[in-house]
């Protein structure tokens, strides 16, 4: 029974993802942030949850309303994009991307010591791979290991296209060492790091409350050597995407208690962030619980 489940939502997605890679991008665009706003308006636990997430970044309560509708909007316009993206629409792509902060990315790329992004889920932080290859720089991403097989393959395909190569987040000890291997091979690994999905990350400051964030990046950094560079990619008004790549972090490599300099990195990590979040926070379509008190209800 569920391999027929997944049968039938894979094709509905292959369907779907037909339609929508064959309009416009503006169209496609349009589909996807009604579809957005719909959901956000009958999904009440999700919407609840982005209440709690835009009262941490600073939104103001009398915006609150009009700012939970722009983030589903920006949610329906991440999937439609997602959807939407192919290797015939590079051209398109990498003609709508501004950028600042590119010498951030080009000064490892010619030291050859590879990279590490870390970004938000903000924007549609795939155009920043765009950019990367764009820049010269082979992509790296780690991805979710979905359980329907057909969907994870063919959005490991679509990535693929589009010259991101991804490495599945097994939790095995393989993972790590194909990270290790893509940074000295001088490619750019990329790490959404605003959520602890496994739930064995490292204690942060996060938007003025504790919670656990992703311990790779740091751990990668130590162990390779390459910077960590905070990245994210903003949508613009116009259907652009603007990449914004920020001065890297420093790491310690060779401090005398290694798990405390992945904890400091980590929390070094959580501000740059905010920083990045903060700057279109209508735009952070992170909709799960994401801190202790989004589990057990305090505020």
């Amino acid at each position: 029974m569920t391999e027929l489940r997944h049968r039938i939502s894979f094709v509905a997605l292959a369907a779907g993802a037909g339609l929508v890679a064959s309009l416009p991008l503006r169209a496609a665009v349009a589909i996807g942030e009604f579809a957005g706003l719909v959901v956000g308006r009958v999904a009440g636990g999700k919407r609840a949850m982005a209440r709690r997430h835009a009262v941490r970044t600073g939104v103001p309560a009398s915006e609150i309303s009009r700012h939970l509708d722009r983030t589903f909007k920006a949610y329906g316009r991440y999937w439609a994009e997602a959807l939407w993206m192919r290797p015939k629409h590079r051209a398109e792509i990498d003609a709508g991307i501004s950028h600042e902060g590119r010498e951030h990315v080009e000064k490892p790329r010619d030291a050859g010591t590879g990279m590490i992004y870390v970004l938000p889920h903000l924007g549609n932080w795939e155009f920043a791979g765009a950019l990367a290859e764009w820049l010269g720089v082979r992509v790296v991403a780690v991805a979710e290991n979905l359980s329907n097989r057909r969907i994870r393959d063919w959005f490991i395909a679509l990535r693929n296209g589009l010259g991101i190569d991804v490495v599945l987040a097994t939790g095995s000890r393989q993972v790590m060492r194909d990270l290790e291997a893509a940074i000295a091979e001088n490619a750019a690994v990329a790490l959404l790091s605003d959520r602890d999905m496994k739930g064995r990350g490292v204690t942060a400051d996060f938007f003025g409350e504790g919670t656990t964030l992703p311990a790779g990046a740091a751990t990668l950094a130590m162990r390779t050597g390459a910077p960590i560079l905070p990245v994210a990619s903003y949508f613009r008004p116009d259907g652009g995407h603007h990449v914004v790549i920020r001065p890297p972090i420093p790491v310690e490599m060779n401090p005398e208690d290694r798990a405390a300099e992945v904890s400091r990195v980590t929390g070094e990590i959580a501000k740059e962030l905010e920083v990045l979040i903060r700057r279109a926070p209508e735009q952070w379509h992170l909709l799960q619980p994401n801190w202790p008190s989004d589990r057990d209800g305090e505020q």
